[in-house]
């Protein structure tokens, strides 16, 4: 077992890229450019629609993938620290999941730390029973499935046969194809003259291409910024018992005492790579604030600001990170350029499952004395 870890967390390690320098240089690194196209089942999409929404799904049946995934957010957390399962609080902030179906293609692992590697098949699996988030026994969700005739009906139309975990985890990430960004200005080119000088100064002077490159704009890989920790994580019992329970699972030493998130280090286990996280994708930013891992910078113009200055103060923060001197003006036409990367709300019935969902069960009089 402990030689499977190793392995696994090496391989983790290389696909972060860690250890390695901050990003490319801004003239080295892969242009930013349009995402491919994908091809999606309807009927597996829909299927996965109904699930994403559905808080029977959970342990409780109390909180649904939407509701840390807001779609009116662009499928991000709207609070700086996620819900959790209810009891609970989180540690992180929900990242968006839009055109995060492109990260296997990509090479771009899952999580803020990137301890998924990129199949979605596995983050969906944890999602769904890690007892911090949702819960849920997959045994016990499988039954409920059978349960409920539409879903019955939908399992058999998307070709799956009866209800069962395995094309829960298969459903899901299909839908997640569907939430691919529509109508942005940077894709069709219909940009303005400021957000044009901003993508200049995004691939020259502010030098951000280095890390957020390609079609999601992001290298995929974790770097340490000296984004300053949200002590609530630590001060609040809730989420605080969140964070005790996944440092617990990943092995991470002396997890009573912590007073940051370690980020990739509970991957490597290499104290160079505590505070690093993976670069997030720029596309939808409008909608998607709070912004960074743990959501303590509050608005694009605070980003552009925080990266203006140096990124902030940590010991281990990566040396190649130097004060850009952007004039306000310079700033402004940065933070224009970040936003013509956002499209469409998609927030419509084609996104969002707007049907009612049955009762969890009826209720059964004189339960004591039910016999099956």
């Amino acid at each position: 077992m402990g030689s499977r870890l190793t392995t696994r967390r090496s391989l983790l390690a290389t696909a972060l890229g860690l250890g390695l320098a901050f990003g490319a240089h801004a003239a080295e690194a892969p242009d930013i450019g349009p995402l491919p196209a994908i091809e999606i089942d309807d009927a597996k999409a829909e299927l996965g629609k109904r699930l994403f929404f559905d808080q029977r799904l959970s342990g409780d049946a109390g909180i649904a993938c939407s509701d840390c995934h807001v779609p009116e957010n662009g499928y991000g957390s709207k609070e700086a620290l996620s819900p959790g399962y209810p009891g609970n609080g989180h540690f992180r902030n929900a990242p968006t999941l839009i055109n995060t179906a492109h990260k296997k293609t990509l090479g771009h692992p899952w999580n803020w730390d990137g301890r998924i590697g990129t199949n979605l098949n596995d983050m969906t699996r944890e999602m769904l029973t890690e007892d911090y988030i949702m819960n849920m026994d997959m045994r016990i969700m499988q039954e409920r499935m059978k349960q409920d005739p539409k879903y019955v009906e939908m399992f058999e139309a998307a070709g799956y046969g009866e209800p069962s975990n395995g094309s829960v985890r298969k459903a899901i990430p299909e839908y997640l194809k569907t939430l691919t960004s529509e109508n942005v200005p940077f894709d069709t080119g219909k940009i303005s003259d400021a957000a044009n000088r901003g993508m200049e100064l995004f691939k020259g002077k502010a030098g951000c291409i280095g890390c957020h490159n390609g079609p999601m704009l992001t290298d995929g890989k974790a770097h340490n910024t000296g984004v300053p920790e949200n002590f609530d994580v630590f001060l609040d019992p809730n989420n605080h018992q969140a964070f005790i329970a996944f440092a617990m699972f990943q092995g991470i030493e002396n997890y009573m005492n912590l007073k940051r998130d370690p980020g990739a280090y509970n991957v490597t286990l290499n104290q160079d790579d505590v505070g690093k996280f993976v670069t997030p994708t720029l596309r939808e930013l409008k909608t998607t604030a709070p912004y960074m891992h743990n959501g303590m910078v509050a608005t694009l113009d605070a980003v552009v600001e925080f990266y203006n200055q140096g990124g902030g103060k940590d010991s281990r923060k990566d040396p190649a990170l130097k004060p850009l001197d952007l004039s306000d003006a310079e700033k402004k036409d940065l933070v224009a350029f970040l936003e013509s990367l956002s499209g469409d709300p998609l927030t419509s019935d084609k996104h969002v499952w707007s049907e009612p969902y049955p009762n969890e069960y009826p209720v059964i009089a004189d339960w004591t004395n039910a016999r099956n």
